[in-house]
C-alpha cells in the first residue's frame, strides 16, 4: 500500500489542459516562428539532388556539429541569383518553421548566396573542370573570325557606356551594320537573357528581314566576381559553345575572366578591343591594297625585263641572214639548172627514139598514133614548164618570207636604224662604259662596215647624254626634235 500515494502524486497534474497532437505542433510552430522569424543561416549544402518533380528543392544545411533541413519553394527557386550545389558553403536567408508531418523544424529559404569569394571560386573551378572535360574549351572547335563582316551582332546592355564605346570604335575603323540585342548584364535573370540572345541571333535567317550577323560580341564592363557571375553560368557557356556564328567574348577588364572567355572563339581584353578585332581598319586596307598594287607592278616589270633579255639573247644567237639563205639558194639554183637540162635532154631523147621508130614503121594508123603521142608529149611539156615555173615562184616567195623574218630578228636591222655595236679586241660585245680601260682597242660596227678606235678615258655620259663634269644643265631640245635617240630596243 505504500505505492498508492506516489501514484496519486504522479496524477497530481490531472487538472492541466489537454492538447491534441495538431494543437501542440501548431503551438510549437508559432513559438519558433515568433521567436526567430527571418534568419540568416550559414552552412554547407548537403543532400542536394536538384529540383523535385514539383519544382521545389529539398536538402539540408549542416556544419561540423548540427544539421537543419531546408526547402526552397518553386517560386523562390526561379528568382535565385545563385543556384545551390552540393557541398557549397552558403548563407541562406529565410523563415524558420516546422513541418508537423514529421515533428521537425526547417528553414524555408528565400535567398541564398555563396559564403564569400572563396566559395564562388570553388564553384567556378568545379564548373571549369566539368566543361573542360566535355571539350568545350578545345582550340580545335573554335571558329575563325570573318575578315570583313557585313553585320555585327552585339549582346550587351543598351544603356551602358560599353555600347557607346563600341559604336565609336566601329565608326573610326570601318563603319558597318550593327545589331544590338539588349540584355541585363548583372543580377537575376541576366544569364538567361544572355543565353537567349545568343541563341536568338543564331536562329535568324541569312536572307530574312533582320539579317543574321557574321560575328557576335558578348560585352560588359568590369566588375567584381559577383557582378560578373551571370557570365559564369553553365547555361551561358553552353549557349556560346552551341553558336554557329563566331563569337568574341569581351566581359570585364583584361584581368577579369569568366567561363565564356574560355568557350568563345576569341577573347578580347576590353569591349573596345573586341570592336577593333571584329572589323579591319579602313586605312590599313587601303594601304595593303596599294602595297599589293605596287608589288604587282614591280613583278610585271621584272617579268617584262626578263622576257626582253631572253629575246635579246636569243636574237644574238641567230645566224646572219646571208649565211642562212646562201646554201639553200645555191642548192636551189643547182637543182634548177640540172632540172631544165634533164627535161630538155629527156625530150630530145624521146623525140629521137620516136623519129627512129617512125622511120622503121609504115602505115597511116601508125602515123596517126605517132601524131597523137607527139601532141600529148608537147602538151605534157607545156604543163611541165608551167608547173616548174609555179613551183619556183612558190619556193622563192617562201624563201623571201623567211629571209625577211630573219632580217627583222637580226641585230643588223638595229644597226640600220643608226645604232652601233662596240666590241673589244677579243671580238666580245662591250655592254657598259665602265668596263673599258683607257687606251683599250675597240671595234665599232655600223650598218655599212666596221672601224677601229682607241678609248681615250673620257668619263661616260649619263642617261641624258651629257657629261656630268662639264654641263650640269639639261640640253634644250631643238624645235621639232624628239629630244633623244631613244632605247636600242
Amino acid at each position: 500500500m505504500t505505492d498508492l500515494p506516489q501514484a496519486k502524486d504522479a496524477r497530481s497534474g490531472a487538472n492541466t489542459p489537454e492538447y491534441s497532437v495538431s494543437e501542440l505542433s501548431g503551438a510549437i510552430r508559432r513559438a519558433i516562428e515568433g521567436e526567430f522569424g527571418h534568419v540568416r543561416l550559414r552552412g554547407e549544402i548537403s543532400g542536394y539532388r536538384g529540383p523535385h518533380a514539383s519544382g521545389h528543392c529539398y536538402f539540408a544545411l549542416k556544419d561540423d556539429k548540427a544539421k537543419i533541413d531546408a526547402v526552397i519553394w518553386k517560386g523562390s527557386f526561379g528568382r535565385l541569383r545563385f543556384k545551390p550545389e552540393e557541398g557549397m558553403e552558403v548563407i541562406a536567408q529565410g523563415k524558420l518553421t516546422t513541418f508537423p508531418g514529421s515533428s521537425k523544424y526547417q528553414i524555408v529559404i528565400e535567398a541564398i548566396e555563396p559564403a564569400g569569394a572563396g566559395a564562388l571560386m570553388a564553384v567556378l573551378e568545379e564548373r571549369k573542370r566539368k566543361l573542360a572535360a566535355e571539350g568545350l574549351f578545345d582550340e580545335a572547335r573554335k571558329k575563325p573570325l570573318p575578315f570583313l563582316p557585313k553585320v555585327v551582332g552585339i549582346v550587351t546592355s543598351p544603356t551602358g557606356a560599353v555600347i557607346r564605346d563600341m559604336l565609336h570604335g566601329f565608326n573610326e575603323r570601318f563603319p558597318t551594320r550593327v545589331l544590338l540585342w539588349p540584355v541585363r548584364v548583372q543580377g537575376e535573370g541576366s544569364a538567361a537573357e544572355v543565353a537567349a540572345a545568343i541563341r536568338g541571333f543564331n536562329a535568324l535567317s541569312a536572307d530574312g528581314k533582320v539579317p543574321r550577323p557574321d560575328v557576335l560580341i558578348v560585352a560588359r564592363g568590369g566588375g567584381s566576381l559577383e557582378d560578373l557571375w551571370g557570365f559564369n553560368e553553365e547555361s551561358v557557356a553552353r549557349a556560346v559553345a552551341e553558336s554557329d556564328i563566331p563569337l568574341i567574348s569581351a566581359v570585364g577588364h583584361e584581368t577579369d575572366w569568366t567561363l565564356i572567355d574560355l568557350v568563345a572563339d576569341a577573347r578580347a581584353p576590353t569591349p573596345t578591343k573586341a570592336a577593333e578585332w571584329a572589323v579591319p581598319k579602313y586605312s590599313d586596307l587601303i594601304e595593303r591594297v596599294e602595297s599589293f598594287d605596287s608589288r604587282q607592278r614591280t613583278a610585271m616589270r621584272r617579268v617584262l625585263n626578263d622576257v626582253r633579255s631572253h629575246l635579246k639573247a636569243s636574237a644574238r644567237g641567230l645566224p646572219r641572214l646571208a649565211d642562212l639563205i646562201a646554201m639553200p639558194r645555191q642548192r636551189f639554183d643547182a637543182v634548177d639548172g640540172r632540172l631544165s637540162r634533164a627535161l630538155l635532154s629527156n625530150t630530145r631523147a624521146h623525140g629521137t627514139r620516136l623519129a627512129r621508130t617512125g622511120g622503121r614503121l609504115n602505115g597511116a594508123p601508125l602515123v596517126q598514133k605517132i601524131s597523137r603521142l607527139d601532141e600529148r608529149l608537147q602538151t605534157l611539156d607545156r604543163r611541165r614548164h608551167r608547173a616548174l615555173a609555179q613551183r619556183l615562184v612558190d619556193s622563192r616567195r617562201t624563201l623571201d618570207g623567211r629571209a625577211a623574218l630573219l632580217k627583222s630578228l637580226g641585230y643588223q636591222s638595229v644597226l640600220a636604224r643608226g645604232f652601233a655595236l662596240v666590241r673589244d679586241d677579243a671580238g666580245l660585245m662591250v655592254r657598259s662604259a665602265g668596263s673599258i680601260a683607257p687606251g683599250a682597242a675597240l671595234g665599232i660596227e655600223f650598218a655599212d662596215g666596221r672601224i677601229g678606235v682607241v678609248a681615250d678615258g673620257t668619263p661616260p655620259l649619263d642617261r641624258s647624254g651629257r657629261d656630268p663634269q662639264i654641263d650640269t644643265k639639261p640640253p634644250r631640245p631643238k624645235k621639232g626634235g624628239r629630244g633623244g635617240q631613244g632605247s636600242l630596243f
